[in-house]
């Protein structure tokens, strides 16, 4: 569902309206009733076709949108995120969490949410991905991938200010995100020996101690620890030449040390197809690269091609895994 004052409903028609005669079924954990809402506004010829178990989607989505009740307790405001809301919102992800667990569907794709809505009616979790990663018992280091189809990042620390990454970051925080992204790389992405470039901190890899210290004491002792466990690493790499076109050739994900590092590169590059995918928990999930856009939430100009990305990009990587 995503928050229902985002553009969440907008791209899941759009998305249906370019799928529904190409690609397997997919259903929406949404309320009905909004989404008929939101096509009527925007005089979009989508239909919507409430079911009861998801099983009926492989016969109703060639000819209508499936879904899965969530309802909402008021009526959505486009651009004004509502608390009253906020327990559908995360009814949405629990539902969906449990069906890919119990096997009924292949993989879980998110629209966005507003966390801060979410945060004031309670919510526990910084994101989907500690709260997902809750939901389904996951075990290990949990990471965000943002994927396109010209650069894969990671970012070690996520969401938390540039002074508080690097106050946090650490040898072991950037071998387990390393190892995550390696072994993901495996058995999702079908890639045999896959290549992880280690970003550095400071500019210039910080010029061998002349601009910052943590290449030397926290970044390549995490390369050394890699490369001992037969990891195929490199780096410490200058963060401002490592995403040339050039360089990427050379590796198959960049491992870096902070959000704006990974982000700033991935969505200059390609925004319109970039999807942030889960690595590390026992279900696919992915969603797309962007926020839920209040501000342009409601006016019928939302580009529904990240979501198309990221169902398209879970499908395969169910495919992978041995999903029907």
């Amino acid at each position: 569902m995503g928050d229902p004052a985002g553009i969440g409903g907008e791209l899941t028609l759009r998305a249906w309206r370019a799928l529904h005669g190409t690609e397997r079924p997919f259903v929406a954990l949404d309320d009905p009733g909004r989404l008929n809402r939101i096509a009527l506004a925007l005089g979009l010829k989508i239909p919507i076709h409430a079911i009861s178990d998801i099983a009926e989607a492989v016969d109703v989505f060639p000819c209508a949108l499936p879904v899965l009740a969530v309802p909402l307790h008021s009526i959505e405001v486009p651009g004004r995120s509502s608390l009253d809301n906020a327990k559908a919102v995360v009814s949405s992800i629990e539902l969906a969490t449990r069906l890919a667990l119990d096997g009924q569907a292949a993989g879980v794709v998110t629209n966005p949410i507003n966390k801060a809505a979410l945060y004031q009616a309670g919510f526990a979790y910084p994101g989907h991905t500690e709260f997902i990663a809750a939901l389904t018992g996951a075990t290990g280091q949990q990471i965000m991938m943002l994927a396109s189809p010209v650069l894969r990042v990671v970012p070690v620390t996520v969401h938390a200010s540039l002074q508080a990454s690097i106050a946090m970051l650490t040898t072991e925080m950037i071998a387990a995100a390393s190892r995550t992204a390696a072994i993901a790389l495996r058995r999702e992405f079908g890639i045999a020996i896959p290549r992880l470039a280690i970003a550095g901190l400071n500019p210039h890899a910080g010029e061998k101690g002349a601009l910052g210290s943590e290449e030397t004491t926290l970044i390549q002792p995490a390369i050394d620890m890699l490369r001992a466990e037969g990891i195929n690493v490199s780096g410490p790499w200058p963060p401002d030449t490592m995403f040339t076109v050039k360089s990427r050739g050379r590796y198959d994900v960049a491992i870096c040390m902070y959000h704006d590092q990974a982000l700033i590169p991935l969505k200059t590059l390609d925004m319109d197809h970039g999807v942030n995918v889960t690595l590390g928990l026992p279900i696919v999930r992915t969603s797309p690269d962007h926020g839920t856009a209040f501000d342009i939430a409601g006016k019928g100009v939302a580009d529904p091609t990240s979501l198309i990305a990221a169902i398209k990009l879970a499908t395969v990587l169910a495919g992978r895994l041995g999903h029907p």
